[in-house]
C-alpha cells in the first residue's frame, strides 16, 4: 500500500467516525427536546470511538468531554441542514436555529462553565468563533473555518494567513556544508524546540534550503512570513500571532521569517515584527544578511544561536555543475567554477536554459545580473586591446591582471594560496591619470578580454552622510558582485578614498572606518574591484599598500595622439583629406579626442559632407568651450585653407 491509498484510507475511516460522533450528538439533542428539555443521559461514553482528528485536537489543547460535544455540534451544523431546524426545536424559538451556550448547557450534563469563558481552550484558541445574541449564552456558536477542515482530515492553510504566512512546499536539494547545518539545526530543536536559529549570508536561496532541510529532518511544516504585508496595528499582529501559534500545534509547523529585505520595511512594520517575535511559540528561525537581530528577542529569553549559511564552495560547485551536465567534461566545468560562485537553483536553471555548451557561460553572466543591475550602472565593454593607447609598460599591467584573473582558481586552489588565507585574495587595481586618458577604456578591455560584466559604482549613491549607511550600500554591491565575480569599477574615488583624517571627532572616526571596511571587502572579493582617480597623491599610502596593481594614465604626448587619433574614425566613416599628424598637435587627452571625433561625424552629417578638417575644427572649438580652454593658433595652423 503507498502512501497515497494509505491516507486516502485514513480520510474515510475518519470521516466515518465524525458522521457517528455527530450523529450521536445529534441523538442528545433530539432526546433533550423530546423529553421536555430533560437532559440526556451522555452520549459520549467510555468505549465511544472519537474521530482521531478529534482525538488529536483533544490532545493538543486538553478538551474536555464537554468541549468535544461543542465542537461536534457546531461541525454538525455545517454539514447537515437538520441541525437547524433542531435547534430551533430544542431552544423553543425558531429564531434560535443555532447552537448557542444555553442549549450546550442543557443538552450536555457534564457541562461546565469555564467552556465559554474569554481565557477558556474554546475561546481563547479561536476553535470556536461566538456571534450576536441578545445574551451571551443565547449567542451563535460556530466552530472555526481552519478547525472545521482539521477534524474533516483536510489540511489546508488558514485563509486569514493569504499574503502574510505561506506554506512552504519545495523539495530542498542542499550541497554537504548545508546539509551538516541543518543537521545541526534538527538536534537543536529535538533538545528545546524554542530555540531561535539565525541563518545569516548572502546566500539567501542556500539559506531557505537548509531551514526547510531542517524541517524535512524533523517531520516538521515549514511556513514563510512576508515581513512586507505583516500589519502593522498591535491587535492584528496579537491576532496572527495566536493564529501562527495555534497552526504551529495543528501542523507541527516552523516558522521562518525572512530578515534579509529589513533595511527596506519601515519603522512601523519593524516595530511589529519585533512585537510578532516576542509572541511566537514555535520553532523559528531569521534569515538575516548580517548578523544582526531583534532586539526584542532577547527579552523572550529563549535559547537563540547564528549560524552562516556560505554559498556552495568550489567542490560542491563542481559536483553541482557535474550533476546538472551529466554529459560534460572537466574542462567544460573548470572555467565556470573558476568565475562563478552559483548556488544550485541557478546552476539548474543555467543547465536547462542552455542548448550547447558554448552558451554556458554567457547564461552565467546573465543569471548573475538581475542583483547588480539595482546597485550600479552596467557598462557594455565594446573596446579591445587595439582601442587602446597606452605605453607598453601599462599595457603590460593590465595584461598581468587579466591573466590573474584566469589562473587564480590555480594558484588559490590547487597551489594551496588559498588555504593559507582569505585576507589578500582579491584582486584590485587602482588606474590614476587625469579625465580621459583611458582609464573606462582599459576597465572595458579587461571586461570584454575576460568576458565579464562591468559595472561603474555611483559613489554619490553609495555615500552616505548617516553612521553606518555607506558600509551597508558597499556591503550590498560586494555581495550581490560575488555570484558573477564581475569586474567592480568605483569611478572617481577620491572621495571615499581619500586621506583618512586624524581622529578628531566621532565623524573623523566613522569616516576611517568606511575606508578600512572597503580594504577588507577588496580584500576578500572574490573578482576584479577597479578604483579611478585624478589625483593619486590624495590617496593614503596605508590604502596604497594593498592595492594589488597600481598603473599610472599619462597624459598623451604627440605620438601618442596621433595614435589615438587614427584608431577613433570607423572603418566605414566617410572621410576627406584626415590629417593626423596635424589633429595630434590638439592637446587633449582620449577621451576629448573622441568627443571631437564624434561631434564632427554629426557636423558633417547634418551637411551630407564627409567628415573632414573643416568639421573637426569645428567640433574641437565645441569641446575646448566646454573645457574652458583657449583653442591656440598653434593647435589648429594649416587645418583648412
Amino acid at each position: 500500500m503507498n502512501a497515497v491509498q494509505s491516507t486516502a484510507q485514513w480520510r474515510e475511516a475518519n470521516w466515518r467516525d465524525l458522521l457517528a460522533a455527530i450523529a450521536q450528538v445529534k441523538q442528545a439533542i433530539v432526546g433533550y427536546s423530546e423529553s421536555s428539555q430533560a437532559p440526556a443521559a451522555s452520549p459520549l461514553l467510555p468505549d465511544f470511538l472519537i474521530p482521531p482528528t478529534l482525538q488529536q485536537l483533544s490532545t493538543y489543547f486538553n478538551l474536555s468531554p464537554f468541549e468535544q460535544a461543542i465542537l461536534l455540534v457546531c461541525v454538525g451544523m455545517e454539514l447537515s441542514p437538520e441541525f437547524s431546524i433542531l435547534c430551533g426545536q430544542a431552544q423553543g424559538d425558531s429564531k434560535l436555529n443555532h447552537p448557542t451556550f444555553m442549549l450546550m448547557l442543557s443538552v450536555f450534563p457534564y457541562h461546565h462553565w469555564d467552556a465559554l469563558a474569554p481565557n477558556g481552550t474554546l475561546r481563547h484558541w479561536r476553535l470556536i468563533e461566538l456571534g450576536e445574541g441578545q445574551t451571551l449564552t443565547q449567542s451563535q456558536l460556530r466552530i472555526d473555518e481552519r478547525i472545521l477542515h482539521y477534524l474533516i482530515g483536510e489540511q489546508s492553510i488558514d485563509d486569514r494567513f493569504k499574503g502574510v504566512i505561506d506554506l512552504i512546499t519545495f523539495k530542498p536539494n542542499v550541497v554537504p556544508s548545508q546539509q551538516q547545518l541543518a543537521e545541526k539545526i534538527a538536534v537543536l530543536w529535538q533538545q528545546n524546540e524554542q530555540t531561535i536559529v539565525q541563518l545569516y549570508g548572502i546566500e539567501v536561496a542556500g539559506k531557505r534550503a537548509v531551514a526547510a532541510t531542517a524541517a524535512q529532518l524533523t517531520q516538521r511544516t515549514l511556513y514563510r512570513l512576508s515581513t512586507q504585508t505583516i500589519p502593522a496595528s498591535p491587535g492584528d499582529i496579537n491576532t496572527l500571532a495566536l493564529l501562527w501559534n495555534r497552526e504551529a500545534i495543528l501542523s507541527n509547523g516552523i516558522l521562518i521569517i525572512d530578515y534579509d529585505s529589513h533595511h527596506e520595511i519601515d519603522p512601523v512594520k519593524a516595530i511589529a515584527l519585533e512585537l510578532f517575535i516576542t509572541q511566537i511559540q514555535s520553532p523559528l528561525v531569521i534569515t538575516d544578511r548580517n548578523r544582526s537581530f531583534f532586539k526584542s528577542v532577547e527579552t523572550q529569553r529563549r535559547s537563540c544561536i547564528s549560524l552562516e549559511v556560505f554559498p556552495p564552495n568550489s567542490d560542491e560547485q563542481r559536483l553541482l555543475w557535474q550533476s546538472a551536465l551529466a554529459q560534460a567534461d572537466h574542462q567544460q566545468i573548470e572555467p565556470l567554477v573558476a568565475q562563478f560562485n552559483l548556488n544550485q537553483p541557478t546552476i539548474d536553471a543555467v543547465c536547462a536554459e542552455a542548448t550547447h555548451s558554448s552558451q554556458l557561460w554567457d547564461l552565467c553572466r546573465l543569471r548573475s545580473r538581475p542583483q547588480m543591475d539595482d546597485l550600479a550602472q552596467r557598462i557594455e565593454a565594446g573596446a579591445d586591446w587595439d582601442d587602446l593607447v597606452l605605453p607598453d609598460a601599462q599595457k603590460q599591467i593590465l595584461r598581468a591582471i587579466a591573466a590573474q584573473i584566469k589562473q587564480r582558481a590555480k594558484v588559490y586552489e590547487r597551489w594551496g594560496f588559498g588555504t593559507k588565507s582569505k585576507r589578500g585574495l582579491g584582486i584590485s587595481a587602482l588606474f590614476a591619470g587625469a579625465s580621459g586618458t583611458g582609464k573606462t577604456m582599459a576597465a572595458e578591455v579587461l571586461a570584454q578580454t575576460l568576458k565579464l560584466d562591468l559595472y561603474r559604482i555611483d559613489l554619490s549613491a553609495v555615500v552616505s552622510k548617516y553612521i553606518g549607511e555607506t558600509e551597508k550600500n558597499l556591503g550590498r554591491v560586494f555581495d550581490a558582485a560575488e555570484s558573477g565575480s564581475v569586474i567592480l569599477l568605483f569611478d572617481e574615488a577620491d572621495a571615499l578614498f581619500g586621506k583618512r583624517s586624524e581622529v578628531k571627532d566621532s565623524h573623523d572616526r566613522y569616516a576611517n572606518m568606511e575606508v578600512s571596511y572597503l580594504l577588507q571587502r577588496m580584500e576578500t572579493y572574490q573578482g576584479l574591484a577597479i578604483l579611478t582617480t585624478n589625483l593619486k597623491e590624495t590617496l593614503d599610502t596605508a590604502f596604497l599598500r594593498r592595492i594589488r596593481f597600481v598603473i599610472k594614465f599619462p597624459f598623451p604626448d604627440s605620438v601618442q595622439r596621433e595614435e589615438i587619433w587614427r584608431r577613433v574614425f570607423p572603418k566605414t566613416l566617410p572621410v576627406e583629406a584626415l590629417d593626423m599628424a596635424k589633429l595630434a598637435r590638439l592637446n587633449v587627452a582620449g577621451g576629448n579626442i573622441r568627443n571631437i571625433a564624434l561631434n564632427a561625424a554629426f557636423i558633417a552629417a547634418n551637411t551630407e559632407e564627409n567628415v573632414g578638417m573643416k568639421h573637426l575644427l569645428e567640433a574641437s572649438k565645441s569641446e575646448y568651450a566646454k573645457l574652458e580652454r583657449t583653442l591656440t593658433d598653434a593647435e589648429v595652423r594649416g587645418w583648412v585653407a
